[in-house]
């Protein structure tokens, strides 16, 4: 059955079929269709024309004439406007044009972050809708992204400070990518693979960057011919690393994220069925449910868990096609986890399970409109043979509705449950909507649950719609609506808040979706109606009394609510929020069933001008006689008539929102209204009726104007100029009636004329505004009231001010009306902005997403084209700014530094929202703020002062004057903050002026982006221009650009670039000259040196001044600016560091091996000259230059780059050496500070102070500074430091010892390119420090030695270390200095071989070899820390595939080892005790002593490595298993010793592990091996280890057929053991399996029970008084027992449901009340469970027992016999 005829829809042609390229010449690509239905439509086409033509031209000409700014960016902008108005509305030809020309611009390398920022906005939104440009129309090249994201995202010089970034920078970035994608080259993805093959080693943070560049950069979305050049080349290679990775790195999420892309990009053209088991079970661990009794989560499961997002993406288009596998897998998978979903479980993994549900059918959803409904585009369909079919959605609703139906009643709310019923509705009605109204009904009769209700009520909107709609397959569906609504008008109840809004909700949404019309009188008329029609029709009679009742209620409401006004001074907190939410709620309901009653139901109308002229003699009468009323509320009243009256009269809006055009007013015989329920709008004939003035109620308006207006200005004018009194009342009784004139006629005034103000910026192109019709002509013969009332109020202002500065109430109004004056054209921004916000949300609420094409009610999509029609009233940005601006601008700049606080809060934020609107004006205004805040003014009051702070400061979300991006503006704003520290008016006792100078410098420190010094266009730019300037269709007449004309605009461009260095070498020398005033307040200096730090770049070294500034400043008193200097001197280092040559090499030529013909990674003969080798170490002069170095680690790992670069030679690299006459004069300050023993005497002395005691680091920001220092001037300031290493060195302090660490990483890392000679004579002096450090190492300071080496050795090649090696490797565990200082000595050292991954090999092998013998220590944190660097020396052992076996040492030949060893304790049965005391016995101890030691050992490692590795060794795991299951504890009793609770721990985590499909069956045979074990401990805890095994790898199990038969019969004949606690978890075990579907309750399992209990039991012996025989119960007691607890098991399998076999089950049950103890207690548990598990829901239960059963039941449920 297709979809398509299930909604009986056929596709609406578009208007007038396909546009011909008539005389406008093009057709457009997509323009917004809401422009076609405003009352002014057939004027857009010429306007728009007009407009594209202009953006065209003038982008065109300001990139020719390298104009990036103001030119390029004004008209970016523009264009972006446009877009916003008409959509894309331009031909093919010009969207290419204009989507090239801004990659061009995008990717200039030098361009400033903020405009490279605006681009790339613009960009992604050309590129958004990509079936408008096919791969034929467009091609886009990848490598200018990849150097973009290499150059920001992964920056070398952002982290020293020398580059600023805004934070949003890297998701634009990310989604341009993203929107490129598609038009990549054909040959790309093998360019990229080539390019990022070499990064993939997964030892190595490398990895992570490749899989990111492959997630974001693979295009996968290729047409099937060209496969063979995609996904084919990188999938299996791919995939198979997902498969082989066990331990959840940080990658894996990424990798799940392509897949999923490519899943839906190529649905049906790749088997996903081979993984589909192993994808269920990792999507399965990545929900971290918690199983088991004792589970401890490893955090990184916690932490890299999958994006839930992302997996159904990959769920969905998994499903369809023939096989069914992943149907019946995520059956599975939902099965397994519904129980979770019970209202009464909660935990922090409930968010992932609920977005889970709520996402899926969405997915769903989106995949059926695709593959029925969308229009084919130039992406690949899906192939028949893979569309879902009807079947498969069918399964898919049955296999959700369960856990969804649970989740309405979630502790986090029911939003995603209603969410996912919307859409579930959509698909399958008859399956989703009966349940959900059998759980509404109950709980809209139910009083005292008040959760359940806004539950139930909030997921029948979501399927309100399909509800009201019926169709052919939920006939009976509109039939509900009468009763819902009648039973939902109770909850229209003032004492419960959010009933209320939900009842609210409820009653709109459906009276929107249904005309409420009463067709009763159809049923004599008509006698063609079906069952359902008539029994609506009669049902419709209630429409009148449900909306009677509805309004009795609301004035109920009305009278109950606590608006009662007590003094006019409350009127501005006029109600509580929840008060003000409840009028919402009601107003919008009210009226949505006004518009939706017939004439007869609703007798009051929405009048429009057209019937207010009728009445215009009596209105005015009473406006004037009510206007001038001395009552405040009495005008205010009157002042809102006018108001509306004026608005009603020349406003355009639409004058009715019914859910059908026409309204509802015919007579039922030709009209049938039932027919239109749930009807969507038809966007093609919306017949929208406009309201649009006529010529008579223009002239009207005016007249009103002119008769109240005119005599309100005059008087105003004359109080202003001061020849007539009036008081303050009267003024602004006067001021209101002039503010509701200009707000109900805001759209017939003109905005304000006058003189532009020239000589902002200057431009070559023009920066003209565009004007936008939005339906009236002015009427310019008239005078134009805005610029009167603009005169009369700046004169009224002055006075004011001038005169009587207290009278608030007027300023804000006077503020109102300038902000109105500016801006006002008929609708308001914010009211705007928050109709657009209800709009969408209503929109999602009610939409179709399943045959999308707009099906909208009717009265959204009016709704829709009213908001673009004030959309285009809002357009005002980038307006010319003229002299009347200016002044109004100043005014407010007035107002906003005046003496009282709230009048200057309001100026504000009309200034700011003025300064937004008009080009360039913030140049203009800026020296009038900086004004108030100069030191030499004597004048300013400390109003003043704060006022201009916060006029800097700007709000959140506009302008902020302190930090603009633009040179000429900074260059004033920041010094005159620094400066300002010296004025009067600044008073740093007042906390207020502190917080916003605090403010100030944070703010700009958060926003600043590094700002551009060149602003060259690149030629290929330009020739794009040049195309997109001569493009026809729509064009303007306009001469080409002359030679001449492009040369001027050159050497402008020239001149720019010059002077923005000047004007940034004059920032750095203003703000010098600030912050060394005397006096300066030293909150100022630090702000002064903070601005300084930004100013850092990596394009232009620092002034030299500035340079010496910071030098010194590493020994200035203050902690905070010895920071910013260490920060910036190493910032400054990296600007002076001399570029070091690279060559070319060929890595086959040097091992003489050939390049491998197929990917093989690991250690191959290939790369082995890179491995480290003590044999040819380069320990002469001659061998070390002869070496080829490659100091990263992960180059050759798993392919060697295309082209491998290394450096040259020392005699090519830049002289060392050198003498203070061969430096630049930059160098020369660094060097004679350095140079000096004194400064660096004071340097080191505050380096080794304690800044926070105990939360000190080892700090990467001094390393850094060290290195630079070594790096930049070699070995030249060694003999001043040497004394204090070595004295440094002696001192345990902490402080001194992180000083000395950070020094001796910095020296190690800087020598990288010294010469033979001085890096020996380096080593000879570290190596002593190093083995005195290492011996005085303590607690404090480990961290940092640690710290220290790791970052010696990070990107270093290992023969260049060897000194450092060969000392670590020395003895690290001598014992000399006890045992912490050996644990301290394997953290370092394994810190260093860390970094160095593979390339150790032979190192790795020492260590072991020397550490296996050790394993025996006796001391606690010696074994953690060789159990932690066993783990790094396995690391390098992995299974994953194409991949050649390590060098480095293998798990299985040391398990082995050790197995031999610990065979001892193997081979016994008893318990094993740990009695071995935490000292050294003298003499050797037994076998079994030792065995134990080694044992605790090898449980740290276990554990370490859970975490850590990359795939778990099983293998050899299992073979230890047995006797982890022998010594874990099973009660949680944590006074166990470390070794049982490491068991106990180390089960836990290996029972979480993920298994290979081929690693199953050895599990099951230890465990099986197990079971037959002498010890119960090992049988109870195989059980617990199977729960959380099983679920853990819930499908792998599952999809193996003879596992799971050897799991039942583990654990059912488990359930026979002669332990009573084993019986019992084994019944715990088979219960947790049958209720996660892994086990099915099948009739041979009852029967097989049923069997068990009915065991005789033998008849009771008189026994001695002294046999010890009544301890050991007899073999047919257990049986009993046994079947007892296997029925006890079923019952409590389903504990929120009630399944066919359960009563019988639990009658049976009963039977055994009466039989001895143990079984009596199990019988009594498992009731009482059921009874508590069954209880909330008891009324729908009860109906699954027969009358008897129930008795029996009441009877053991309600009065278990407590004497028992």
């Amino acid at each position: 059955m297709e979809l398509a005829e299930r909604a009986r829809v056929g596709e609406p042609p578009e208007p007038g079929g396909r546009p011909e390229p008539g005389p406008r010449g093009f057709v457009p690509q997509k323009e917004i269709v809401y422009n076609k239905l405003l009352p002014y439509a057939e004027r857009l086409d010429a306007e728009s024309d007009l407009q594209l033509a202009q953006i065209k031209c003038n982008l065109g000409r300001a990139v020719q004439l390298q104009e990036l700014w103001p030119g390029g960016l004004f008209w970016t902008r523009k264009l972006s406007t446009y877009i916003r108005l008409y959509g894309r509305k331009f031909s093919k030809e010009d969207h290419v044009l204009f989507i090239k020309l801004l990659y061009e611009l995008v990717s200039i390398p030098k361009l400033e972050i903020s405009m490279m920022q605006g681009f790339a906005r613009l960009l992604i939104n050309l590129l958004k809708k990509k079936e408008l440009l096919s791969r034929d129309d467009l091609e886009l090249p990848w490598r200018p992204l990849y150097d973009m994201v290499e150059r920001i995202l992964y920056s070398k010089t952002e982290h020293l400070g020398l580059n600023w970034f805004p934070n949003s920078v890297e998701n634009i970035l990310k989604t341009l990518v993203k929107s490129c994608r598609p038009y990549f080259p054909a040959d790309a993805t093998a360019e990229m693979l080539e390019e990022w093959r070499p990064l993939m080693c997964p030892f190595d943070v490398t990895m992570q960057k490749a899989i990111t560049y492959f997630e974001i950069f693979l295009p996968t979305s290729l047409p099937p011919e060209l496969h063979h050049k995609g996904f084919k080349l990188w999938f299996d290679e791919l995939i198979g690393l997902w498969v082989s990775v066990q331990n959840l790195p940080q990658w894996e999420g990424q990798l799940v994220n392509l897949f999923a892309r490519l899943a839906t990009d190529n649905i049906g053209y790749i088997d996903w069925d081979p993984y589909v088991p192993k994808i269920f079970t990792r999507i399965l661990r990545s929900l971290n449910l918690p199983v088991g009794s004792s589970q401890v989560l490893v955090p990184r499961f916690l932490t890299n868990a999958y994006d839930i997002g992302h997996a159904v993406i990959w769920i969905t288009a998994m499903m369809g096609g023939p096989s069914k596998l992943v149907q019946k897998h995520l059956a599975g998978l939902f099965n397994s986890i519904t129980s979770f979903y019970h209202p009464s479980n909660n935990g922090r993994w409930l968010n992932k399970l609920m977005k889970l549900l709520q996402r899926l059918p969405n997915s769903i959803v989106r995949r059926l409109h695709r593959e029925r409904y969308k229009k084919p585009s130039w992406l690949t369909p899906v192939p028949d043979s893979h569309k879902l079919t009807d079947q498969d959605v069918t399964d898919f609703v049955q296999c959700i509705i369960q856990p969804v139906l649970l989740a309405m009643f979630s502790k986090t709310g029911s939003l995603e449950a209603a969410q996912a019923l919307q859409n579930l509705a959509l698909m399958r009605p008859e399956l989703v909507i009966p349940p959900v109204l059998e759980r509404t009904y109950p709980a809209l009769e139910t009083l005292t649950e008040p959760h359940q209700l806004t539950a139930t009520l909030s997921c029948v909107i979501g399927v309100a719609r399909s509800l009201v709609s019926g169709g052919r397959w939920f006939p009976e569906g509109p039939t509900h609506m009468l009763p819902l609504l009648m039973r939902a008008l109770p909850g229209v109840d003032p004492n419960d808040f959010s009933k209320c809004m939900i009842t609210f909700q409820f009653i709109a949404t459906f009276s929107t979706l249904v005309p409420l019309v009463d067709c009763s009188s159809v049923l004599q008329e008509r006698n063609d109606l079906t069952e359902v029609e008539r029994e609506l029709c009669s049902a419709t009679a209630e429409f009148e009394d449900f909306v009677l009742q509805f309004m009795d209620r609301c004035f109920g409401l009305i009278e109950s609510s606590t608006l009662e006004q007590t003094r006019e001074e409350t009127e501005t907190e006029k109600m509580t929020h929840l008060e003000s939410l409840v009028e919402l709620g009601l107003s919008s309901t009210f009226s949505t069933i006004l518009t939706q009653c017939s004439k007869e139901i609703f007798m009051i109308t929405r009048v429009d001008g057209r019937k207010l002229l009728l009445y215009r003699e009596q209105l005015v009468k009473i406006l004037q006689r009510t206007l001038h009323l001395t009552c405040k509320q009495g005008y205010t009243l009157s002042c809102n008539l006018l108001h509306h009256l004026l608005r009603s009269t020349t406003l355009i809006y639409p004058t009715e929102y019914c859910s059908v055009p026409g309204g509802f007013d015919k007579p039922p015989s030709e009209y049938f209204p039932i027919k239109d329920w749930g009807k969507p709008g038809d966007l093609w004939n919306l017949g929208i009726q406009w309201h649009v003035p006529s010529l008579e109620e223009v002239s009207f308006a005016f007249y009103l104007l002119d008769s109240f207006l005119q005599p309100e200005l005059i008087k105003l004018q004359h109080c202003g100029d001061g020849k007539l009194e009036m008081s303050r009342d009267d003024i602004l009784q006067s001021l209101t009636i002039v503010h509701n004139c200009l707000i109900g006629s805001g759209n017939l005034l003109p905005p304000l004329k006058g003189e532009p103000v020239t000589n902002l910026v200057p431009s070559m192109v023009s920066l003209e505004e565009t004007k936008l019709y939005t339906g009236l002509e002015y009427d310019l013969s008239r005078e134009n009231h805005r610029e009167a009332i603009a005169a009369v109020i700046r004169k009224l202002l002055n006075h004011i001010l001038d005169n009587s500065e207290d009278d608030t109430k007027s300023l804000f109004l006077i503020i109102k009306i300038i902000g109105d004056l500016l801006q006002f054209q008929g609708s308001h921004k914010h009211e705007f902005d928050s109709r657009w916000k209800s709009f969408n949300l209503v929109k999602k609420s009610m939409e179709n997403r399943l045959h999308g094409k707009k099906q909208h009610i009717r009265a959204l999509l009016i709704d829709r084209v009213m908001l673009q029609h004030e959309l285009r009233t809002l357009t005002v940005e980038g307006c010319e700014y003229k002299k009347i601006h200016q002044d109004m601008i100043r005014d407010l700049l007035r107002l906003s530094t005046s003496s009282y606080s709230q009048v200057r809060n309001k100026a504000q934020q009309t200034f700011f929202a003025a300064l937004g609107a008009y080009n360039f004006c913030c140049r203009d205004i800026i020296p009038l703020v900086l004004e108030f805040l100069r030191p030499d003014r004597q004048d300013v009051t400390q109003q003043q002062f704060k006022g201009a702070l916060y006029c800097l400061l700007g709000n959140h979300s506009g302008v902020c004057l302190a930090n603009l991006h633009d040179w000429d503006c900074i260059v004033q704003t920041w010094p005159a903050i620094v400066s300002s520290g010296l004025s009067q008016a600044m008073s740093l006792e007042k906390p207020s002026i502190v917080r916003l100078f605090d403010d100030l410098a944070e703010k700009i420190h958060r926003q600043y982006e590094t700002i551009g010094l060149d602003f060259t266009i690149p030629k290929s730019c330009v020739e794009i221009a040049e195309l997109l300037q001569q493009s026809k269709n729509p064009s303007i007449n306009q001469i080409l650009l002359s030679p001449e004309k492009i040369k001027e605009g050159i050497k402008r461009q020239q001149e720019k670039n010059a002077d923005a260095l000047r004007n940034y070498e004059n920032l750095v020398d203003t703000l010098l000259d600030g912050v060394e005033q005397r006096n300066l307040p030293w909150k100022f200096e630090h702000i002064g040196i903070g601005l300084l730090s930004l100013l850092l770049r990596d394009d232009r070294v620092l002034p030299l001044r500035a340079i010496r500034f910071f030098v010194e400043n590493l020994n200035h008193d203050a902690i905070v600016v010895r920071k910013m200097a260490i920060s910036a001197v190493a910032g400054i280092l990296k600007q002076l560091k001399r570029t070091h040559k690279k060559l070319t090499i060929n890595p086959c030529e040097i091992s003489g091996y050939p390049k491998p013909t197929q990917i093989i990674a690991g250690d191959r003969p290939d790369n082995h000259w890179l491995h480290y080798d003590s044999k040819t170490l380069p320990r002469t002069k001659k061998e070390w230059d002869s070496s080829c170095f490659v100091e990263k680690t992960h180059w050759g790992y798993y392919t060697w780059p295309k082209n491998m670069v290394v450096y040259a030679g020392v005699e090519e690299q830049p002289k060392l050496g050198r003498s203070r006459e061969d430096m630049t004069e930059a160098e020369q300050i660094i060097f004679d500070h350095f140079s000096d023993p004194k400064f660096v005497e004071q340097l080191i002395t505050f380096l080794s102070l304690e800044d926070r005691k105990g939360k000190d680091k080892f700090n990467p920001r001094r390393f850094c500074l060290f290195k630079g220092i070594f790096r930049n001037f070699d070995d030249a300031f060694l003999p001043v430091l040497k004394p204090h290493l070595e004295r440094l060195v002696a001192d345990s302090h902490e402080s001194t010892q992180r000083c000395v660490a950070e020094i001796i990483a910095g020296l190690i890392r800087g020598s990288k390119h010294w010469t033979f000679e001085k890096v020996e004579k380096l080593w000879e002096l570290l190596c002593p420090l190093l083995r005195t450090a290492l011996s005085n190492i303590t607690v404090e300071t480990y961290n940092d030695w640690g710290a220290c080496i790791a970052t010696s050795c990070e990107s270093r090649d290992p023969r260049k270390l060897h000194w450092l090696f060969e000392l670590l490797l020395e003895s690290p565990l001598s014992g000399e200095g006890g045992s912490f200082v050996d644990a301290c000595r394997l953290y370092v050292l394994q810190g260093g071989l860390a970094q160095q991954e593979w390339r150790v090999p032979e190192l790795l092998h020492r260590l072991l070899k020397y550490l296996e013998p050790k394993l025996t220590q006796v001391y606690k944190n010696v074994r953690e820390r060789i159990g932690s660097v066993l783990t790094y020396i396995f690391m390098i052992d992995v299974s994953l595939p194409n991949t050649a076996p390590t060098t480095s040492p293998h798990v299985p030949e040391f398990t082995a080892r050790i197995l031999e060893k610990l065979k001892p304790l193997m081979d016994v049965d008893e318990e094993i005790q740990n009695h071995v005391m935490e000292e050294n016995g003298i003499g050797e101890e037994d076998e079994r002593t030792q065995g134990i030691k080694l044992l605790k050992t090898i449980l740290k490692w276990l554990m370490a490595s859970a975490g850590r590795s990359f795939s778990t060794a099983v293998t050899e795991q299992l073979q230890l298993l047995p006797l982890f299951f022998k010594i874990a504890p099973v009660e949680n009793d944590n006074s166990y010793d470390e070794l049982k609770r490491d068991a106990k721990l180390c089960l836990s985590l290996m029972s979480q592990g993920l298994l290979y499909p081929h690693q199953v069956p050895l599990v099951l045979q230890v465990l099986k091996q197990t079971a037959r074990s002498s010890s119960w401990h090992a049988r109870y805890t195989i059980l617990t280890y199977l729960q959380t095994m099983v679920f853990y790898n819930l499908f792998i199990f599952l999809n193996n057929e003879d596992a799971v038969k050897d799991i039942r019969w583990l654990v059912i004949s488990l359930l026979e053991d002669e332990q009573l606690e084993v019986r019992e978890m084994a019944a715990t075990t088979l219960s947790g399996l049958l209720q996660c579907n892994f086990l099915t309750m099948d009739s041979p399992m009852q029967i097989h029970f049923e069997q068990l209990c009915k065991t005789k039991l033998p008849k009771k012996r008189k026994r001695d008084p002294g046999s010890v025989g009544d301890t050991i119960p007899s073999a047919e007691l257990v049986k009993r027992h046994a079947g007892v607890l296997g029925l006890g098991a079923c019952v409590l399998s389903s504990p929120y449901d009630v399944p066919t076999w359960m009563p019988q089950l639990l009658m049976n049950l009963s039977a055994h009340l009466n039989d001895p103890q143990p079984i009596e207690m199990t019988v009594k548990k498992t009731l009482s469970n059921f009874r508590r598990t069954h209880h909330d829901n008891w009324q729908e239960h009860k109906q699954q027992f027969t009358d008897d059963q129930l008795l029996v039941l009441t009877d053991l449920l309600v009065s278990p016999c407590y004497y028992a």
